[in-house]
């Protein structure tokens, strides 16, 4: 793991955005910007009572390769990156992410990428419980 990379675990703890936003704080930037996936009751019309997130072994190297991926862009100081496995309730935090840069539009355009990519590539599969007591699995092969 190179050093702008600073946090890229996958794990069954709660996330903590301000730890992940102190951790790519770098003096030569003038942004950082993060963001957290939060657990909601809803989706696509239909009542969602919690998320069960499965993750094969490998989810860990695959989130330090997008890490590592994002922090290659020369305008990238540091990179913080988690995503939660096991049981959320509503509220709970899925995935937080953070970004240092020199500039806000390079920060929101890593940040944006780092998720996109963390959700696109990481062996994690969702399991969403309805409140109609059916489920479903998302992210499956």
């Amino acid at each position: 793991m190179t050093d702008s990379i600073r946090i890229a675990e996958v794990g069954d703890v709660p996330l903590d955005l301000a730890a992940h936003e102190k951790a790519v704080a770098d003096p030569r930037a003038g942004a950082v910007v993060s963001f957290q996936g939060v657990v909601r009751d809803h989706d696509h019309g239909r009542g969602v009572t919690l998320l069960e997130y499965e993750g094969h072994p490998t989810a860990g190297a695959v989130l330090r390769e997008v890490a590592e991926e994002i922090a290659k862009d020369p305008d990238v100081y540091a990179v913080a990156v988690s995503h939660r496995v096991g049981t959320l309730q509503i509220g709970d935090v899925a995935i937080v992410a953070a970004v240092s840069t020199a500039h806000r539009a390079a920060a929101f355009a890593a940040c944006a990428r780092l998720v996109d990519e963390a959700k696109a590539r990481l062996p994690i599969w969702k399991r969403q419980v309805f409140t109609d007591g059916t489920d479903e699995w998302v992210n499956c092969p």
